[in-house]
């Protein structure tokens, strides 16, 4: 007689929110926008994650701002925008699975309590219902895009934080953008973005793409040879609706921009 399986325990239960969030899903634009660190949702089951919510809603938890930086590009831009609702601290979805930094058990000096110590089944029911959804979402439009023979631009919007308790220098760049080996399209956002002279611009500032550490722009991008563009925006131009509203409006024309010189020059 052969033994079963054992049954998965679930960590989502009825009143925790779904992982992946869609905004314009039905709408077909040359744009699919994503972004990893949407929301700060934990699952009841975590408890918090043992940190109080001020803790949550620090840049350790979220990227204060881009959801409805996003969101404007996503209703600008007429694309699909697939997000994450749950914090990064919950699990990091632009990191490879066997980095420490997926669960990461210190932030920014601050401890994680429920982080420290998980089991190799509390990382398994993290991965299978946050991480997975959540990339599943965008593999599956990028594979029916690509399908169709229709044109596709990736767009990764994240947001940084204005200094770091563990390097307190201010960071002057408002925004920057990364990237790694396949820049055609970034280089062209890039020429409208210094075209912009109120705009200190990072060029890989203040980060990069880690080939080895991040998920989202090596696998979807990258590896796929996926043309695309990511952005980081500071915090502190985007921590209200305004400033958020201000920024999609910025953004869009230059994408839009980016994106004629592309085809134009033949780019697929």
């Amino acid at each position: 007689m052969t033994a079963l399986e054992p049954i998965p325990t679930a960590l989502l239960a009825g009143d925790d929110p779904a992982p992946v969030g869609l905004r314009n899903g039905e709408l077909s634009s040359p744009f699919l926008i994503i972004c990893d660190h949407a929301g700060n949702a934990v699952p009841a089951a975590l408890a918090g994650l043992g940190l109080p919510q001020a803790e949550l809603d620090r840049h350790i938890g979220i990227d204060i701002g881009i959801l409805g930086v996003s969101e404007g590009l996503s209703d600008l831009l007429e694309a699909p925008l697939v997000f994450q609702r749950y914090s990064r601290l919950v699990a990091e979805c632009n990191r490879r699975l066997d980095s420490p930094n997926f669960m990461a058990p210190v932030s920014d000096g601050t401890p994680v309590p429920a982080n420290r110590h998980p089991t190799a089944e509390d990382r398994q029911a993290r991965i299978r219902e946050i991480t997975e959804p959540y990339h599943a979402e965008i593999s599956a439009r990028i594979d029916h895009k690509l399908a169709a023979g229709q044109p596709l631009i990736l767009v990764s919007m994240h947001s940084f934080t204005p200094s770091l308790r563990a390097a307190p220098a201010p960071r002057p760049w408002h925004i920057g953008l990364c990237y790694h080996d396949n820049r055609q399209f970034s280089d062209l956002v890039l020429a409208e973005l210094v075209e912009e002279a109120d705009l200190v611009v990072g060029r890989n500032q203040p980060y990069g793409v880690n080939m080895a550490e991040d998920y989202s722009i090596p696998v979807h991008g990258e590896e796929r040879r996926l043309p695309y563009v990511e952005f980081e925006i500071r915090q502190d131009l985007i921590a209200d609706a305004a400033g958020q509203a201000a920024w999609a409006r910025r953004l869009a024309p230059m994408l839009t921009k980016a994106y004629a010189r592309f085809s134009a020059e033949g780019g697929r």
